[in-house]
């Protein structure tokens, strides 16, 4: 498969894909993909209003059939080496936005990391570093 989609649209497709896996995009998950775009170096350039079309595109592909195996693929394609550790470390807080991870943000969690060839040390690392971040007092 020919990559279609630069590495930061693949961050952000897989930053829509985990947000809209309950079938519901909170606002706080929204709000928690424009802060990340507009904070991360991997953004950097990037024109903010590029954004909504490009999880709009997204979230057409996840209406397909096979949508998943295809964002996720696309998305590898796209990322270039440890860009795909940030695209789980993204992924990860995202389904954190909303401090409720249910078992379908869990799956799609595996999914992703086995998709984008994620060690698992490396991705509980991820996982823990993005659970200390959301902790409260």
């Amino acid at each position: 498969m020919d990559s279609t989609i630069n590495p930061q649209a693949a961050l952000i497709y897989v930053m829509v894909t985990m947000a809209a896996v309950d079938g519901n995009i909170s606002d706080t998950e929204l709000r928690k993909i424009g802060n990340i775009t507009s904070m991360l170096p991997a953004f950097a350039g990037y024109a903010k209003e590029k954004l909504i079309p490009t999880a709009q595109q997204c979230a057409a592909i996840l209406q397909e059939d096979d949508g998943l195996q295809t964002v996720l693929g696309l998305a590898k394609e796209a990322l270039p080496g440890d860009m795909k550790e940030t695209a789980y470390a993204l992924a990860t807080e995202v389904a954190a936005a909303d401090l409720q991870l249910g078992q379908e943000e869990l799956r799609l969690l595996e999914i992703i990391r086995a998709s984008l060839g994620i060690d698992r040390l490396a991705a509980a690392a991820i996982e823990r570093a993005t659970r200390a971040r959301h902790l409260k007092p």
